[in-house]
């Protein structure tokens, strides 16, 4: 099924289902009229005497440099040649077709001024799997993401590098190869490419579906944990959350409920004289609650964003009105992707702490390190300290990025959101809470092996199962690293969900 993009109605599933599915785009045709009677008006900007920005001015501190309108060609490529300046790691090619997606809708509102023909061309290249290769270092956050939107839309031009037929090409030859026909800039389009926050939004759209599985998957992974330790469900009564009405807080102890309904386990110990449980099991509705609630705002953020026109100068066809003004800066996609790194980092963090109660046989009533043959055998000692660090590489990351603020463009730039930056930081927890929940996940599946004939609520034991068909039960010491990264598989394409939802329906 594909996308049809409008200005107005891209979401973040849309986002993965061209980022990561492929999915064919096309242009809404009432978007394709925006789109050109914005670029009719900029033709009638160069022939004003009074400046505009971009247009018929220098950029940034060279706002008061005057050009002619015969050199507004040249000043547009020249932009693109100029601010292609970025450094690091490629951006991988999903996050290099969100920004395409997203620029291209974000030119679909109808306010740059670039021609349906440049639209056309970023749809061509997604559609025909042309990825410009992009440094993923450089910009700060304001006037957009400058830097790499530069080097993205270097191909657009015939310009750069790109990733064609899983070939590194010339960007000019693989436009050819595709059958696309490079763009040649007229006034306005060279800015309207590279002045906005697609970038940010495009790691951060991703980020946001990524985190938003693992918040589902902790969950499980806190259920499951919680019947390995014999915990009780009381905590998670739903009296409990209405007098503290959080959404989150809620939906995370229905799930909670829900996962572990039916549990023999739970009711071996029904009448055990232990009335509550550590912080980590008891208070997880709340911790995760917390979090989830933090996705939300960080995805009410982005889409906003997605559906925006981020460039300056915007064009008011309508209104005969060009308007130089501040949609560049990323300040709320910046907020947004530190609030859901810190978000993020605390359900790496809490899952840490279930998982070292269960490896340690003082807290846990299980084997030492979950191992039959301890002191011979280590057991899963050392995935616990995988977690831990990398719990505390996340205190790092999950430090925020939009309180820093470094002066650009000789001071005209004088406050930047660093935003790309936060959401790169946010990309890299969600990695890493993956690995951690996965570490929790295979302890407690060799924590329930230990209390078999008795059996986990349906959704934990789903979990348990999905688990054990693909990671055998740790009798003897072997590498842990594979058995980790076939449950964080497991949880990344959302198989671990699947199955639990297939024997007690959605979780929220």
């Amino acid at each position: 099924m594909g996308v049809c993009i409008d200005g107005a109605g891209l979401s973040i599933p849309d986002v993965v289902a061209v980022a990561r599915g492929g999915a064919p785009v096309s242009l809404d045709p009432g978007a394709r009229l925006r789109i050109q009677r914005a670029a009719a008006y900029v033709d009638t900007l160069l022939r004003r005497e009074r400046p505009v920005y971009g247009v018929t001015t220098g950029f940034g501190r060279f706002a008061d440099v005057v050009i002619s309108p015969d050199d507004s060609a040249a000043l547009q490529r020249n932009l693109l040649l100029s601010h292609a300046s970025g450094v690091g790691e490629l951006l991988p090619d999903e996050v290099v077709r969100a920004v395409l997606l997203l620029r291209a809708n974000a030119l679909a509102c109808g306010y740059s001024g670039a021609r349906a023909e440049v639209v056309d061309t970023l749809i061509a290249m997604l559609n025909q799997g042309v990825h410009p290769q992009v440094p993923s270092q450089g910009s700060v956050g304001s006037s957009g993401d400058l830097a790499p939107l530069a080097h993205t839309m270097l191909v657009v031009i015939g310009e750069g590098m790109a990733r064609y037929a899983g070939e590194a090409l010339p960007g000019a030859e693989a436009m050819a190869r595709a059958g696309i026909p490079v763009v040649a800039l007229r006034a306005k389009e060279g800015l309207a490419l590279i002045n906005g926050t697609q970038v940010m939004t495009a790691i951060g759209s991703l980020a946001v579906h990524d985190v938003w599985v693992l918040a589902r998957a902790a969950d499980v992974a806190a259920a499951m944990t919680t019947e390995a330790l014999r915990g009780t469900t009381s905590a998670f009564d739903p009296r409990v959350q209405a007098v503290r009405p959080h959404p989150g807080q809620a939906a995370s102890a229905r799930n909670l409920l829900r996962l572990m309904e039916g549990s023999s386990i739970r009711e071996s110990h029904r009448d055990c004289p232990k009335v509550q449980d550590a912080y980590s099991l008891r208070c997880a509705p709340q911790v995760h609650g917390a979090a989830r609630d933090a996705i939300e705002y960080a995805r009410r953020a982005v889409e906003r964003e997605m559906n925006s026109a981020t460039d300056n100068p915007l064009v008011f066809p309508e209104d005969g009105d060009v308007i130089s003004g501040g949609n560049f800066h990323g300040e709320p996609v910046a907020m947004a992707m530190d609030f859901l790194g810190i978000a993020a980092s605390e359900l790496a963090s809490i899952s840490e702490r279930r998982t070292e109660r269960m490896v340690n046989p003082q807290l846990s009533g299980l084997p030492p390190f979950l191992t039959e043959h301890g002191g011979l055998n280590s057991g899963m000692m050392i995935a616990q300290y995988t977690a831990a660090a990398l719990v505390s590489e996340n205190k790092i990351l999950a430090s925020p990025a939009v309180v820093d603020s470094i002066p650009t463009s000789g001071n005209q730039e004088d406050h930047v959101s660093m935003g790309t930056i936060a959401a790169r930081k946010a990309r890299q927890i969600a990695v890493n809470v993956a690995n951690v929940l996965s570490i929790e996940i295979m302890c407690a599946a060799q924590g329930i092996d230990f209390l078999a004939p008795l059996e986990p609520g349906a959704g934990a034991l789903a979990a348990h199962g999905a688990v054990r068909a693909r990671v055998p039960h740790l009798d003897h010491d072997r590498v842990l690293a594979s058995d980790i990264a076939r449950i964080r598989e497991l949880i990344q394409d959302e198989a671990l969900l699947c199955a639990v939802e297939q024997a007690v329906g959605r979780l929220e």
